[in-house]
């Protein structure tokens, strides 16, 4: 194994499984020449709302433009607020930006990654015209929903779920991700856990009219054609997307439950070398390598990425011994988005756990198709690293 990549992600291995499947329907698309719109993308709305629970699917050009839409359809515009998490991919906080709104910084908790209700309570006290929150579902585990909806009742604002990481990922009530705010964003990027062959996303909602005016916002604000009340955007998922989407989909909650098996190994792995799971810390730890702590039942996290902590004086030297060992490994976020460059005049309070975090994490890999030798191989690299290299009185 030592002499055999282990990658961060191999759809090839994915792609294999599910061939047979997925061929056809793309010579069907081509053939029909109903690339936009239609019966493919109607089928997959219809799907995914089934699957998160929700009344509604409005399918868009990406995730990305799920989180503008929501923000476009709440009336979100130059000078609102909008509460996001700092630790999370750009796309939270550059929605809001686009719209010339300013996205308000909270940090995370250091046991989940997540915003929570009292940190969002706490700026939202800060704030003179917040418009929406927008929590970050990350890595694959829900925030808190009972909170957010309860602080949301009170402030008299919208939540918008980024749950472009969580298709799949339920809270502590049971309820899939993305089926309890206003809307529910998600993303079909390739390396989601429902990925594309491109570019995809979607938007989740219970309210009808909220879901009309979403899909008038993706197509340039017009109904019916040539007549535009309002000025939207070009933001549609396409048939080609759709149909693969849609055949992937009865797959996904396997692809799910072999990510969680193998997660369940890397757990043991770690904690039998002398871990804990985030819940402690890594002073605490008799080897300081923290692994994603779980939630209670009925909720679920669905490991879109396996994260794991190691003090930061080593991090990027452990990176350095997974490339020479030819470990697939990546950094969710290397740069908070309070510290990107583009948000330097943007106000930011105590970020301790973002900061924390971004220096500290590592994700290796959890696709569902990972091997149990793979998997082995991966962790005995990092202990035995992480052994030999942690500082002294960590």
């Amino acid at each position: 194994m030592a002499n055999q990549p282990v990658p961060l992600l191999d759809l090839k291995a994915q792609y294999d499984s599910i061939r047979d499947e997925i061929e056809p329907l793309l010579k069907e698309v081509s053939e029909s020449q109903w690339f936009i719109g239609g019966p493919q993308l109607d089928s997959f709305e219809s799907a995914m709302a089934d699957y998160c629970g929700t009344e509604h699917a409005v399918g868009c050009a990406s995730g990305s433009d799920a989180l503008l839409l929501s923000l476009m359809a709440a009336g979100v515009g130059q000078g609102d607020e909008v509460i996001c998490p700092s630790y999370t991919f750009f796309a939270t906080a550059g929605s809001i930006w686009r719209l010339g709104a300013r996205p308000v910084w909270v940090d995370i908790d250091p046991v989940t990654y997540n915003c929570t209700p009292d940190l969002v309570r706490a700026a939202a006290a800060e704030c003179n015209s917040l418009k929406a929150i927008m929590p970050v579902h990350l890595f694959g585990q829900t925030v808190d929903m009972d909170g957010m909806l309860e602080l949301a009742t009170e402030l008299g604002v919208p939540i918008v779920e980024d749950a472009a990481q969580a298709i799949g990922s339920k809270d502590s009530t049971g309820a899939a991700a993305g089926s309890r705010g206003w809307t529910g964003c998600f993303s079909f990027f390739p390396s989601k856990n429902l990925g594309g062959f491109g570019d995809g996303g979607m938007i989740t909602t219970n309210d009808a009219e909220t879901a009309a005016h979403l899909r008038r916002l993706r197509n340039h604000g017009m109904e019916p054609k040539y007549y535009h009340r309002e000025v939207g955007m070009n933001s549609r998922l396409d048939a080609m997307q759709a149909a693969v989407l849609n055949a992937k989909l009865p797959h996904l909650d396997k692809w799910s439950a072999g990510r969680a098996a193998n997660a369940d190994h890397y757990d043991q792995m770690f904690k039998d070398a002398g871990g804990a799971d985030t819940s402690a810390s890594l002073e605490t730890a008799t080897l300081p390598i923290l692994v994603p702590a779980r939630p209670a039942a009925p909720a679920r996290h669905i490991f879109n990425q396996y994260v794991v902590r190691v003090p930061a004086a080593i991090r990027d030297d452990l990176r350095a011994h997974l490339v020479e060992h030819k470990v697939g490994h990546d950094v969710y976020y290397p740069v908070p988005l309070h510290r990107q460059e583009c948000f330097a005049d943007l106000p930011c309070s105590d970020m301790t756990f973002s900061d924390q975090a971004a220096a500290e994490s590592i994700a290796i890999p959890i696709y569902a198709e990972l091997i149990e030798s793979q998997r082995t191989y991966v962790a005995e690299t990092i202990v035995s690293f992480v052994q030999t290299h942690a500082p002294a009185g960590v």
